[in-house]
């Protein structure tokens, strides 16, 4: 009888042992950094806006100077920044301009875009997202497909700047 070659068995082990950790060293999860160049993890300093950069609950008036929060029913447009949402491949943060009670505009500020992939998933998924929240007039959007983190982090930023503009 043949006798079977504990040598083979070893070197069939390490072979199996180094590719696995080989693939796990490839398969590391990448980064997100902000579009705007806002610090990441920075808390209510990440709320960026064109005239008062001092917190991620900043409410713009579209209408006039001074006037505070602005009068959704005197027709004045504002600008309100959700907050910045964590997801695996990076932050995600939506800024809104609403006018007489209704989304006029969805804008991501900050989206994943650490390497080649997330920046090319994110240039194909902002854009209908950013339709399908001023389509819907809520967040209760769909996701896109191939973009399912991204679409969950707009869709809690978007939410939480919903509340803040009290719509």
């Amino acid at each position: 009888m043949k006798s079977k070659h504990p040598l083979r068995r070893i070197m069939i082990g390490v072979a199996a042992t180094a590719s696995g950790v080989v693939l796990l060293l490839a398969l590391k999860q990448p980064g997100g950094t902000p579009v705007a160049g806002a610090p990441v993890g920075a808390g209510a300093g990440t709320g960026v806006s064109a005239t008062a950069g001092a917190g991620a609950s900043t409410v713009e008036p579209g209408g006039g100077a001074g006037t505070g929060a602005g009068d959704p029913a005197a027709g004045g447009s504002r600008t309100v920044v959700g907050d910045a949402v964590d997801t695996q491949y990076g932050p995600v943060q939506v800024r809104i301009t609403v006018a007489g009670g209704k989304i006029t505009k969805s804008e991501a500020v900050q989206a994943p875009g650490a390497d080649a992939r997330s920046q090319s998933v994110t240039a194909d998924a902002v854009p209908q997202l950013d339709q399908a929240a001023v389509t819907a007039q809520n967040a209760r959007i769909d996701a896109v497909s191939g973009a399912s983190y991204t679409s969950r982090g707009y869709r809690d930023s978007l939410q939480s700047a919903l509340d803040k503009a009290g719509v």
